[in-house]
């Protein structure tokens, strides 16, 4: 058996097995992290020169701020204004990395993943302050 596709296997069932026993909390910031990466691998492709690979992870990326917004409750929250400026956030995340897509620009990618890193960092405050973490 070829390494990398052992390697790949592997990470495959441990990623599996760490969303199986994931609360929501380490979901969200388990997509956060995805949607970073698919960004970065973006970035590394449009540096190779690799347009198709560049446009797939961008859109790996878009799909997940999108499920991000999707699983966004206003109802659910204390503060619903909060829930629609954030929602309004991903948004232009989304709308700025197709815009990223389509001019080849690799600035916009970094935009986006910084706002991205903000979000995730207060999402990853709240779970450090919640005792069962």
């Amino acid at each position: 058996m070829n390494p990398m596709r052992a390697l790949r296997q592997y990470q495959k069932v441990n990623s599996h097995a760490q969303i199986s026993e994931a609360t929501p909390h380490r979901l969200v910031q388990m997509l956060m992290e995805g949607g970073l990466d698919r960004m970065a691998q973006a970035k590394g492709a449009l540096a190779r020169g690799d347009i198709a690979e560049k446009g797939l992870m961008l859109g790996k990326a878009i799909d997940i701020i999108i499920g991000l917004n999707d699983g966004l409750d206003a109802q659910k929250s204390q503060d619903p204004a909060y829930i629609e400026q954030l929602s309004s956030l991903y948004a232009y995340m989304t709308n700025r990395l197709m815009q990223a897509n389509i001019d080849n620009d690799p600035a916009i990618i970094d935009e986006v993943a910084q706002l991205l890193i903000t979000v995730k960092s207060g999402w990853d405050a709240i779970a450090d302050a919640q005792p069962n973490g």
